[in-house]
């Protein structure tokens, strides 16, 4: 028998008891809507948190916080280090972030100076571990002058030296007309240039200024707090004013966060969020403090995974009446047209085709069924995205409201969609296998002399 005819056969004997086949099909209509809407739930759940987290900051960044104190079992966080680090699987970009102590250098233009926070960084990863730019460009490497990088508020934080008081900006009206007014310095058009400071003013040595060119204004991002007030450069110029720093007042202390023997905190950025952990781990192997949102979203995860879990039980439930209606509907089947199987046999049909007939009625049940529970699925996901602001689910102690502030309260996936289909035809064919069995073993004997 071909399969097209037994195709045909199926679609007609289900066909010839309609109210039967919709009330089996019904039954796995609601098992798979149940399935999908219960799980469609712990999915928004997982991804609701996921924004709220990203909204806390970056999840593939890690921090690496060096308070070893000199710890001899702990190896020193320095450039070799680093490179170690950044060459891990998973890792994007890695950067230290040295600040250097407040008022050993300052930044002039003309009679504006600049004494608050600068920092060192390796500027050619700034971008890949989330620093964004509101105006300019990040350095190119090929400029003439030390390139610079300014926190968005940072230029307000020059202060007029010919002014004893109200020597200030303030980036907010202060006058009543909606305005803000503008900070002395134009960071990116006007001549900047930076200096060490001298504590000596008795015996003050010639010092050398370095000429500036702002590159860019970091966006404002309160995340990274340094990207509002502060004052980016590449690290080796950083190292080279303090050490003319040192030089000139015989000092031999070096910036906070780090200098070329080590780094205090060090930045490194992981290409996909399912690699955190393992990243995490061997930096942590090494003796080193790290921090991620990992730890957060990680409990997190894990209780919404036992959400979707519960909320997929329910729906499973609903599931198994359906897979015992489909048995039921298949053994009536059965009973109904065991003179039809004596015949199919008596005629020289092949026993496997009689055992797939019946297979296909089932499956078809299931799959049909699946395919419509989908459908009404998204209509159901829909209307509590629409309607469903304000309600809320309780699971380990949170309480999570689904639909408010943006974020949709059932997420249905493509992986659920095919899980759903799959796993429906699957009760379909499973539920039939028994049937079908029963249906083979028959005698044609007996079967033709059945009143059917």
């Amino acid at each position: 028998m071909k399969t097209s005819d037994m195709i045909i056969m199926c679609l007609n004997n289900l066909r010839r008891r309609p109210m039967r086949t919709f009330l089996t099909t019904l039954g796995v209509i609601i098992g798979t809507c149940a399935i999908v809407v219960m799980i469609s739930f712990g999915v928004a759940m997982s991804k609701s948190q996921e924004e709220m987290l990203a909204q806390m900051g970056d999840l593939t960044m890690i921090t690496i916080n060096n308070w070893s104190g000199g710890d001899p079992d702990i190896p020193t966080l320095d450039d070799k280090m680093v490179a170690e680090i950044g060459a891990y699987d998973g890792v994007e970009a890695i950067s230290p972030i040295v600040r250097a102590d407040w008022g050993k250098i300052v930044i002039d233009s003309g009679k504006y100076k600049y004494e608050d926070s600068i920092y060192g960084a390796n500027l050619d990863a700034l971008e890949k571990l989330g620093y964004t730019l509101a105006e300019g460009s990040y350095p190119q490497g090929n400029e003439k002058e030390i390139a610079v990088l300014f926190g968005s508020q940072a230029a307000y934080s020059f202060r007029d030296t010919k002014k004893s008081r109200n020597n200030y900006v303030y980036p907010w009206d202060q006058t009543g007309s909606g305005e803000i007014p503008d900070p002395y310095v134009d960071v990116l058009k006007d001549d900047m240039t930076i200096s060490i400071t001298v504590t000596d003013e008795d015996d003050k040595p010639k010092i050398k200024a370095h000429k500036i060119k702002c590159t860019g204004k970091f966006a404002e991002d309160y995340n990274k707090y340094e990207t509002v007030y502060g004052v980016f450069m590449s690290i080796e110029d950083l190292n080279r004013l303090n050490e003319e720093y040192n030089k000139v007042n015989g000092t031999s202390g070096t910036s906070s966060g780090g200098n070329k023997k080590s780094y205090e905190t060090v930045y490194v950025k992981v290409n996909d969020i399912n690699s955190v952990e393992a990243v995490e781990e061997k930096i942590q192997a090494l003796g080193y403090n790290t921090y991620s949102m990992e730890s957060i979203r990680k409990p997190m995860q894990e209780e919404a995974l036992r959400t979707q879990l519960f909320l997929g039980g329910i729906g499973l439930v609903a599931m198994l009446v359906a897979a015992l209606c489909i048995a039921n509907t298949m053994y009536m089947s059965i009973y109904e047209r065991t003179r039809e199987i004596g015949i199919m046999k008596v005629i020289g049909c092949v026993v496997g085709n009689i055992r797939t007939t019946f297979l296909m009625e089932a499956g078809f049940i299931g799959f049909f069924g699946g395919v419509i529970g989908v459908v009404l699925s998204y209509l159901i996901s829909f209307l509590f995205n629409v309607f469903g602001g304000g309600t809320s689910f309780l699971g380990g102690g949170m309480m999570w409201y689904g639909g408010g502030g943006g974020s949709s309260m059932s997420v249905i996936p493509p992986w659920l969609v095919v899980l759903a289909l799959g796993f429906a035809t699957l009760v379909g064919l499973v539920s039939g296998y028994f049937p079908s069995n029963r249906a083979v073993k028959i005698s044609a004997l007996e079967a033709i002399k059945h009143d059917g």
